[in-house]
């Protein structure tokens, strides 16, 4: 009777931790606008579970996100950035507010990391230029200290760059596995 008890216990006590860790991961990588992401994932070829992990890391959701530089909501666009992505894909329409528009900021966010894959190729580069510039990555590439072949980087000399991409890149994972069911 005590070993039933005992085994019953462990298996509730399971049961509780495998539910909060759920709870946890959920909580902390949570998923909004889903259906935005994946039309704008498809239309422009991008990975959605990547797509949510850049979202998650720029502005955990909120499309009111303002960074201290000045980006802008879900994907924190740069008003720069923005015209630039808006001339470039033939958005004649374009306002900055629309940076505040969850579907807009998507859309546009979405074809950048796009543009970026056709340029570099590589998710790493293509990361490290969302968040540095593709200047910056350029630069990093043709530099040999860098980049011993300029197609790869050895090292990436920005720390806030190296650690967003091992963020990004952690949460395409986690949401790979929390979301790939759904």
């Amino acid at each position: 009777m005590k070993a039933k008890k005992l085994i019953l216990t462990i298996l509730l006590v399971l049961a509780a931790c495998f539910l909060a860790k759920s709870l946890v991961y959920h909580d902390l990588y949570r998923l909004q606008y889903k259906g935005y992401i994946l039309e704008s994932s498809e239309k422009y070829d991008v990975d959605p579970y990547l797509v949510m992990a850049v979202v998650n890391t720029e502005s955990k959701f909120n499309k009111n996100a303002l960074s201290s530089s000045g980006a802008v909501g879900l994907m924190q666009l740069t008003e720069s950035t923005a015209k630039w992505v808006a001339q470039s894909s033939g958005d004649r329409e374009f306002e900055l507010s629309d940076l505040y528009n969850p579907k807009k900021n998507i859309e546009m966010g979405v074809w950048y990391i796009h543009n970026l894959q056709q340029e570099f190729g590589r998710t790493d580069l293509v990361l490290a230029a969302y968040n540095a510039g593709r200047g910056n990555v350029e630069k990093w590439l043709s530099d040999g200290e860098l980049s011993k072949d300029g197609q790869t980087l050895s090292k990436i000399p920005y720390e806030e760059t190296r650690n967003y991409l091992k963020k990004v890149l952690a949460g395409e994972r986690i949401y790979r596995m929390l979301y790939k069911a759904d």
